[in-house]
């Protein structure tokens, strides 16, 4: 999946797309929930050594948060995954937007990420019956 199908997919499912929040770095796309405004998804584009990998140049990736047992399970396992760059390792996972990574693994890791950044609903208050 390509960096530009990717954020179509954000949008065709959660209808949200990018804001850019870096005035010096109009290349770095963050996506997050409209009420809480927590991240799920961060788009950038990076050298390719600074995720291991050889040769020049750089690579589209997404930052994702993740379960750290799946981290752990996939990352440095699995094609196109990686320890996340500049997140949290144990919390936040990176994937190759060049087509290394399965699709269907990328958007199951976007509906993880979705997930655990959602607002959370705070239960309601029981009202005595009087």
């Amino acid at each position: 999946m390509t960096r530009e199908e990717f954020e179509a997919l954000i949008c065709d499912r959660y209808g949200i797309t990018a804001d850019y929040p870096f005035e010096d770095d109009l290349s770095t796309a963050v996506f997050r929930h409209m009420r809480n405004r927590k991240w799920f998804a961060v788009v950038m584009n990076i050298k390719r050594q600074r995720i291991g990998l050889e040769g020049d140049g750089n690579i589209d990736v997404v930052n994702l948060k993740c379960d750290p047992e799946v981290i752990y399970s996939l990352a440095d396992q699995e094609a196109g995954l990686y320890r996340a760059y500049h997140m949290n390792k144990t919390h936040w996972i990176t994937a190759a937007l060049d087509g290394t990574c399965a699709d269907g693994t990328l958007e199951w890791l976007l509906g993880i990420s979705h997930s655990l950044t959602a607002p959370k609903i705070k239960p309601q208050k029981k009202k005595n019956a009087d």
